[in-house]
């Protein structure tokens, strides 16, 4: 079986500036690959993750980073200007993703699963889960007017694949240098790769697209889980 991508519109929405390119970018990039129009939402400003040698006005640095990452990729990139750690599933945080996506007019979503080991990943999770709903709702009121039905829902891979057993699998064999090239726009989390309380993210990354590609019969692969609610699946 062989998927594609094209007139669809394509949001992966997460946590923090570098959740995409560790989990997602080779699925956006084999979708722009196929006409798509793709789409990054961070909703965290990276303000709280600094390396052992701090940066000055991180959560500035990091979104030229993210900035520098989707133009590599061809991506539209919004924010949702939260901060670190403060991430939670309320009545503000909703309005501004639903407005977010009313904006983009997603036809998928990408979002982390509820499962992942931070809770601004599964702070995020619950956010899109809800907000890609309410998104087709006419009478949830924003800015922008409601999309004409909901988005479907794919939820992502976890970070070092713990607590995920993947529904299927996007082969990305041929986008993964792009997706170490978006990954390498992110010094400043690079510089992180000696913490204690981190990991060196490039081989993380690696370890992750080749397991998952292990798993499918292909080099480097990515992988999902349908949001199989009633009305969220979507058919393709």
């Amino acid at each position: 079986m062989k998927l594609r991508f094209d007139q669809e519109r394509v949001l992966a929405v997460v946590a923090h500036p570098d959740d995409a390119e560790l989990l997602c970018a080779g699925t956006l990039a084999r979708a722009r690959a196929d006409g798509a129009a793709v789409g990054v939402c961070v909703l965290c400003r990276g303000d709280k993750g600094q390396p052992g040698r701090p940066v000055p006005n991180l959560a500035a640095v990091r979104r030229r980073e993210a900035q520098a990452a989707a133009r590599l990729l061809g991506a539209e990139l919004m924010f949702g200007g939260f901060s670190d750690g403060e991430l939670a599933d309320g009545r503000g945080q909703r309005r501004r993703l639903v407005e977010l996506f009313r904006r983009f007019r997603p036809t998928l979503v990408l979002a982390h699963s509820a499962s992942d080991y931070h809770a601004d990943h599964r702070a995020a999770s619950a956010l899109a889960d809800a907000a890609s709903w309410s998104c087709a709702s006419n009478g949830y009121k924003t800015r922008s007017p409601a999309l004409p039905q909901a988005p479907a829902l794919w939820w992502m891979d976890t970070v070092s694949m713990h607590q995920f057993d993947p529904g299927f699998f996007v082969e990305i064999s041929e986008y993964t240098d792009l997706k170490e090239r978006m990954l390498a726009c992110h010094r400043s989390q690079l510089a992180r790769s000696q913490d204690r309380d981190f990991s060196p993210l490039l081989d993380l990354m690696r370890l992750q697209y080749r397991a998952r590609g292990a798993q499918a019969s292909v080099p480097a692969a990515e992988a999902f889980c349908v949001h199989a609610a009633f009305k969220r699946a979507g058919a393709w």
